[in-house]
């Protein structure tokens, strides 16, 4: 893992005093005897199933991306937050995570194998439970936004694509359930789309992560809106750029990823050392991302600050 130099990073953080540690793709996690999960974001970029650099500041903008959209949408749906300690941590309720990941599509767009414009393109027409008309073109807004949920691959594992009567028909959620995280991720979505026009932002697609508090509440966990769980093009040059068949404009973090991909089988071979300038870039598109979807400024740390000692200055009453 490379990152430059004169930036802080947090490639990781050990927190022995803190208890139940469970260690994620891209953030440590700890679970506290009174119910409460302490969640700390670190700069590890994940692909490929593996972690191939660390970014300076990433994890602070994911958790004050994160932020903003869990505060402007309280009103809406319940989240897990309690409070944030640091600016890489949030201090969350501890969940029963629902093994199904909903993500909302407004657009044809998408790369992976679950995407709607994959499947499109090999001639399927009913996915998730949902028929899509002819004649759609590669990044047009589809008639309305759908849910295209996935299994949620706790062990490892790959997501795979679901529809409502699998969901239901397999126990994976119950009618009750899926209602509610069907109308909670609709509009969710919604005021996301709203909120990112004003910044002359288009918010294409997005997922959610819910879980259920003790009392089986359906409460909005992980993440929201953040540049990682979401795609954002920019409104202004999408018009232009679609009827040209052109790549909408876009945070484009996969300086890194593309970069390794065109160098080795990135699931097999070991990863190339990664020139530092394309580390700086990222992190640039990253600070650029967060500016952007919130309005507000990026709060650098200073360079000279180590990341982890900060937070274990911020969580030491939590090891009492």
């Amino acid at each position: 893992m490379t990152s430059p130099k004169m930036r802080p990073v947090l490639p990781g953080i050990e927190l022995p005093e803190l208890p139940g540690h469970y260690r994620g793709k891209v953030r440590e996690n700890y679970d506290l005897p009174d119910g409460r999960r302490v969640i700390v974001a670190t700069d590890r970029l994940s692909a490929f199933d593996r972690i191939l650099a660390v970014i300076p500041y990433k994890g602070q903008v994911l958790t004050q991306t994160a932020r903003f959209w869990f505060e402007k949408t309280s009103d809406i749906c319940p989240n897990h937050v309690i409070e944030y300690p640091d600016p890489n941590v949030v201090i969350g309720r501890r969940l029963d995570i629902l093994p199904v990941e909903i993500v909302v599509r407004a657009f044809l767009a998408g790369t992976t194998g679950t995407s709607i414009l994959t499947l499109y393109r090999q001639g399927d027409r009913e996915m998730y439970g949902v028929r899509l008309p002819e004649g759609l073109r590669p990044n047009e807004r589809l008639p309305e936004p759908i849910l295209t949920p996935t299994s949620k691959a706790f062990d490892g594992g790959h997501d795979e694509p679901l529809s409502p009567a699998q969901i239901l028909g397999q126990g994976l959620l119950t009618g009750a359930q899926w209602d509610q995280v069907s109308a909670y991720a609709l509009a969710l979505f919604s005021r996301g789309q709203a909120l990112a026009a004003e910044r002359g932002l288009i918010l294409v697609d997005t997922k959610y992560e819910f879980g259920l508090d003790p009392e089986g509440w359906v409460i909005l966990a992980d993440e929201i809106h953040t540049p990682d769980s979401s795609r954002y093009w920019m409104a202004e040059s999408y018009e232009a750029r679609f009827e040209a068949g052109e790549r909408p404009e876009s945070f484009d973090k996969d300086f890194v990823r593309n970069w390794v991909a065109e160098r080795c089988d990135p699931y097999v071979d070991a990863i190339p050392d990664i020139p530092p300038e394309m580390i700086q870039q990222t992190s640039d598109v990253y600070v650029d991302a967060f500016q952007r979807i919130t309005g507000e400024a990026f709060r650098f740390p200073p360079p000279d600050e180590d990341i982890a000692d900060r937070i274990r200055r911020n969580l030491a009453p939590f090891a009492a």
